[in-house]
Order: structure tokens, then sequence, then C-alpha cells
């Protein structure tokens, strides 16, 4: 309730623990000493000359008997400032600190302090309200309204004190908005954790054993301070409340900041801005947040930023992304995803990183049906272009690229490395599979590397496949030239007049010997996709041929790029060696898990272990993750090494086969190589972006040439190493 309740006069810094609460023969500190940074300091009373001081310097306390301070401290350097409670200061000497040209003295003035704990050479300048704070070293406080710790305090962790309603407990809605898929935030949670508790709902025993290992994970008890590690700034801002502040980090003009962890180190330090209100979240090491942004129940990664008016909002949000100006709501997104419009929009939904949202792509912005438990799930690579609108519920496959348009009706998009256009005029969906590689391979090549540029973190809590070619998309390429081969026998039995009342397995026979032959005998065909889009108009496969054959390329660069990596990993190896280590079926069942690819049946085993408390923390949990990681690359070569016998149409390669497979990955990469030119070199070609300079000297000196280029050149060198290391294998 509202009230404003009145006690006595004494209260004021007392009874921080109320007497239910406090363990017997304890008193309102015991937990705050436990928390304390430095319990072995020689903490002393005051003497009577620095009372005498403290009170000429208009300071003021319920009783100076309860104020510690150690040898080293100066009473001058505290002015015009009323302490209630027990305080602890430690050293104290006229110096001054520092930050970003800002010089300010050290010493506590024209403060309101209550039973706080305030650490070595710390400035506390016009903080009209501080309460329950442990600080540490070397800290600025300045200028800020109201800063205290509430006794019940969780710091932003979805757990309850002793004595809490389970309804007032701090859920996520994640992927839906119906809160069906809700998790427990914790600090320390990473996508994957997200993604095991939201999906997984009809586990019941792993449900049920996540939220007691979540409990678990935290004392329970009442009376924890807040704290602000040593280093930190925090000035001109409003209101924090139950906020956690990691090491080195730098608040200023912050609204509002309550319940919150916020990580930060001197290696990874976090930011938060002016006008910033954040409620309810755990904030990732090496974070940004600025410019007036929002957010309320949410969970924010390593090495990621929210900017100039960005909403997030039961959200999980990767490591490696950026958020600004948009909108997003109910959503778990995996790392490193890309959002930089005022009017973009995403809601209820899964993206699997390696994803960018463009200007005016509104994602689950109509539900097509009576409630909002509609979602989207997109796989890694999303992109949805300008103004684009999306509608629940929709599934996309990796790498999916949409032109602008608004799609009418729900989508199912099994082909990867696609682009869709919803062609009005003809009313119709067009689907134009392997569209990266035939036509964009420069983004294509890009993509991987610009990621692994990207990440800056320290803290890799979380494991991250950045590879546009792994286990996730090879067999999202393999059921999609099933696919293919299915629609293509169809067309052609449909072009003869013939019924298609076919077993599929006639029809991709038919098909495959269509696609593997000649482009003329295909191009004619009007190849349809099936059951990817809820609506009567028709789904034209365009380019099917071509895409065929480059899906085909896709997977002999993916296998013989990875068998490489194992004979690099193995350098004592040789081509039997190989055989014998990679040999077996092919693992055709991956589980992308917050960025991390698992087999599913390591997820299957993983999900049974948290069942049934094989697996009873978090940290075995993570653990877990790590062990899966340290095999994945082995995984990962084995699973090449069955597409390339696939590919031969053989269980048991030869050395021959071996050879033929290099000198194929050879001319692979060369066409790489002369694609990433070709597609790039489309921007320096264009007459109308050349229509914006006076001359060409001008275009030249403001963006240089296609040669210029480093990515440009970096496959370059890259093709030529590739060259030689594969003329070596075959010799």
């Amino acid at each position: 309730m509202d009230i404003v309740s009145i006690h006595p006069p004494g209260d004021i810094g007392r009874n921080f623990i109320s007497a239910a609460y406090l363990p017997s023969g304890e008193d309102e500190y015991y937990l705050r000493n436990t928390q304390a940074r430095c319990p072995s300091k020689k903490w002393r009373h005051l003497n009577s000359e620095e009372v005498e001081q403290l009170v000429k310097n208009g300071n003021t306390s319920d009783d100076w008997d309860e104020i510690f301070v150690t040898d080293e401290f100066d009473p001058r350097q505290i002015k015009n400032t009323e302490f209630f409670g027990m305080i602890r200061i430690g050293r104290l000497r006229n110096v001054i600190l520092e930050h970003h040209d800002l010089q300010i003295p050290s010493g506590i003035t024209n403060s309101f302090i209550i039973s706080c704990d305030i650490g070595d050479d710390v400035a506390v300048h016009d903080v009209r309200y501080l309460a329950h704070y442990i600080i540490g070293n070397n800290c600025i406080l300045a200028n800020i309204d109201e800063m205290h710790t509430s006794n019940h305090a969780k710091f932003g962790n979805g757990i309850l004190k002793d004595g809490e309603a389970e309804d007032i407990r701090i859920w996520i809605s994640l992927m839906n908005e119906t809160g069906c898929r809700k998790v427990l935030p914790f600090d320390g949670m990473i996508p994957a954790d997200a993604y095991l508790w939201a999906k997984y709902r009809d586990d019941k025993l792993l449900q049920e054993n996540l939220k007691k290992i979540t409990q678990e994970r935290y004392d329970a008890r009442r009376g924890y301070y807040g704290t602000v590690g040593n280093q930190c700034v925090i000035k001109n801002s409003r209101i924090l409340k139950d906020v956690k502040v990691g090491s080195h980090c730098y608040i200023k003009g912050a609204n509002k900041l309550k319940n919150l962890t916020i990580n930060s180190s001197e290696q990874e330090s976090s930011q938060i801005g002016e006008g910033v209100e954040l409620v309810n979240g755990i904030i990732g090491f090496g974070c940004h947040i600025f410019y007036g942004c929002k957010a309320v129940r949410f969970i924010l990664g390593n090495n990621s930023s929210l900017k100039y008016g960005a909403r997030l909002i039961n959200s999980f949000l990767g490591d490696n992304s950026t958020i600004s100006c948009c909108e997003v709501l109910n959503n778990l997104i995996f790392p490193a995803h890309e959002q930089h419009h005022n009017n973009s929009f995403l809601i209820a939904s899964i993206v699997m990183g390696q994803s960018n949202m463009a200007a005016g792509a509104t994602v689950g912005s109509n539900h097509n049906s009576r409630a909002n438990d509609n979602e989207v799930q997109a796989g890694r690579g999303f992109w949805p272009g300008l103004c684009t609108t999306v509608k629940h519920s929709c599934r996309f496959s990796s790498f999916t690229l949409l032109a602008k348009g608004d799609y009418p009706a729900e989508l199912n998009i099994p082909l990867p490395f696609v682009l869709l256009n919803n062609n009005v005029s003809k009313n119709r969906l067009e689907v134009m599979p392997a569209f990266w590689w035939l036509y964009n391979m420069y983004a294509l090549a890009r993509n991987s590397w610009k990621f692994q540029t990207r990440d800056k973190r320290v803290n890799k809590a979380q494991n991250i496949e950045f590879d546009s070619f792994a286990p996730d998309t090879i067999e999202e390429i393999l059921h999609a030239m099933i696919l293919l081969e299915i629609w293509t026998g169809k067309a052609s039995l449909r072009n003869a007049g013939k019924s298609e009342d076919v077993a599929d397995d006639k029809l991709a026979e038919i098909g495959r010997e269509l696609l593997l032959g000649d482009k003329e005998k295909v191009c004619d065909l009007e190849v349809l996709g099936e059951n990817m889009e809820k609506s009567h108009r028709k789904v034209l496969i365009v380019k099917v041929w071509e895409g065929y054959q480059a899906y085909k390329q896709m997977l002999h660069y993916y296998a013989v790029n990875n068998l490489i990596d194992y004979l690099k990993a193995n350098p004592e190896s040789n081509f039997g060696s190989m055989y014998d280590a990679l040999k077996g079926s092919r693992q055709s069942q991956w589980t992308n898990i917050g960025g991390q690819l698992i087999p599913t049946e390591d997820v299957d085993q993983l999900r049974h272990d948290i069942g049934s408390g094989v697996l009873g923390s978090w940290e075995d949990i993570h653990q877990r993750y790590d062990q899966l990681w340290q095999g994945y690359p082995l995984k990962k070569q084995s699973h090449a090494f069955a597409v390339l016998c696939q590919l031969y149409a053989t269980k048991q390669l030869t050395k021959d086969q071996w050879v033929d497979a290099l000198n194929g990955a050879v001319e692979i990469q060369r066409y790489v190589r002369d694609q990433v030119y070709i597609s790039r070199k489309k921007d320096f070609d264009n007459p109308f972006r050349q229509a914006t300079y006076r001359s060409l000297d001008e275009m030249t000196a403001a963006i240089g040439t296609i040669d210029d280029n480093g990515f440009v050149n970096q496959v370059r060198q890259e093709t030529e190493k590739f060259e030689q290391i594969a003329a070596e294998l075959v010799r």
C-alpha cells in the first residue's frame, strides 16, 4: 500500500532487519559484516578532536560513537553531512580524484548517509540520500537524489527472500506474450540457459529443477547491503534502488535504476548514460546503455549495447549485440544481433543470432489468431529488409533474407541462405534458394569474420559458433536439397501432363536427375514450394537449378575446410588416420542452444541430467556446456567427413576421392574469391552511387577503390594460402 508511516525519531538507520528475520544472537549488521571489503581493517572510534572538527564543519550524527574510521582520517574532508546508524569510513585524505577530466576532492559533503561502509579515498558529494550501501575504494558519488538498498533486495535475480509470497517473484516472459515460456533471471545467466528453460516447457522435471537451483543459488536471508565496486563513478543521477554495481562502472545522468546487477570490471567496464531507466534486470560485462533507453524485466549479455531510446522489455539480448531506437518485447535473442532503427519492431520471437533488423522491419507486428500466443522462430543470420512486415506465427531457416514487403500470411521457410520476395503484382511468394552464395558472397564470407572480430568479450561464458557453414546450416541444406528434388520432380510430371500422385522417393529421384543434368531442362519448369505460406497463392522457387548446384558447392566447401582443420590440429595424421578417426554415420540432429551448436541427443541427455539431479547447479550446467564445446570441433569434423562421403555417394571414401575433393575445393575457393570481388564491385560501379560525387577522383578520395578494400584483399590472401595447403595435401 502507498502509505506514509510514522516512526520514533531514533528509528532512522536502525532495525534494517526486522526482529522476525534476525537470527538469535545476531545484530542487524551481521550480513553487512560478511560483505565488508576489508573485514580485518582496524576500525576505531572518533576521538574528541575529530568529533569537534566534524561538528565545526556542520556535520551531525545521531550517535558519534557509531562512526568508525581508520588511522588515516582527515575530518576536514567531511562537511555539511548528516549521519545515521553505524558508519564506517576508510582512509580519508586530502587528495583529488580525476575521471574523464572531472576533478573532484575526496571526502563527504552535503550528503545524508544511513548505515554505510565507505572505502578508501572516496568522494561523496551532494548525495541527498545514501542508505545501506558498501562503497568500494576510489569511487566518486556526486549529485545523486536517492541511492539505497531494501532489506529484501534481490539485485535483479528472480528469487524470493524469507517471508515473501510467490506472486512477487520476478519472471521474464521470453518468446511469447502470454508468459507460458517465462524464466527466472539470475546473475550469470546466458542465452543457452534461457533457451533450455523457455523451449522445453513439456519437460516438467527440467522446469522444476531449474526453478529450484535458481532459488538455491542465492541466500534467502534478508539484510544484504547494496555494493559498489572499486573505481566506480556515479554522478548526476536521480534514483538507484537495490542496485549492485561492479568495479570500474560509470553511471551518469540516469533517471532510475532499480533491482539490478550491473557487471563490470577493469577489463570490461560497463557504462550507463543520460536519461536511462532500467528496472528488474541483469547487465553483463562491458555493456553500454545510453540516451534515454528503457528496459524492464531484461537480461543484457556481455559486450552489448542499448542506445538512443531503445526499449527492451521482457527480453534477453545476447552477447555482442546492439539495439538502438527501436522496440523489442518478449524476445529471446542469441548473440550478435543488430537493430539500429527507430521504427523497427520485434515481438514474441526467438532469433538465433548473427541477425540484423532493417529500418521499418516489424517482426511479429500482427497476430493471425484470436490470442497473443503466437511466436516467430528465426535461425542464424535472419535479415528482414527495409519496411518488412512479418506476422505471427512464422519459422525461418538460417540466413533468410526478406525483401521489402508486407508478407500477408504465416510463413514456414525450410530453405537456408534464401531470398524471399512478396511479389504483389503477380500475387505470389518468390523464393530464391542459396541467394547469398549466388549473389552476395561478399556479405556471406564477411559474416563469420566480422562477428569473430567484434567479439571483444573477456568473459566468454556463452560459447558461440560464428561460422555460416556449420552442422545446423549444413543439415538445413541437405533437407532443402531433398525438397528441391521433390518439387522439381512434381513440376516435371505436371509439365508433362502426368499425375503428381507419386511417392516422395520417386519424385526425388526424378528431380535429382534433372537438377544434376542440363540447366535447360529445368529452367522452363514452374517449380512450386509447398507448405511454405498459409495461403492459396503460388510459392514459386526461383532459379532452382542454380540454387541446387550452389547448395552442393556449399556442402563441399564446408566438408573439405573442416577436414583440413582436422589435419591442421593433428599434423601427424594422414588420410588413413583421419579416415579412422572420423568415419561413422552422420549426426543429423543439432540444436542451437544460445549460439552453441550441440547434437540434439546431447541436449536431451543434458535435460535428463538436470531433471534427475545429476547436474544440481548452474555451475554444473555451464561446465557441461563447456565440456560439449571442447568436443565440438571433432564432432563437427566427423559430421563434415560424413557429408563428404554423402556427396561422393559412398560409405568408404577413397584416397583418390579425397584428392578430387581437395582439387574441387580449390576451385570453389577461387569462386568464393571472385564472387567476393564481383559482389562488392557492384557498389563501386553503381552509376547512381557515383552521381553524388562531382568526379571519379572525389569518389576515389572519399571511399577508395575496390582494390583498396581490406576484406577483398584478405580473401585473396586466404585463397592463396588455401591453394598451398591443398597442394601440399595432394602431394
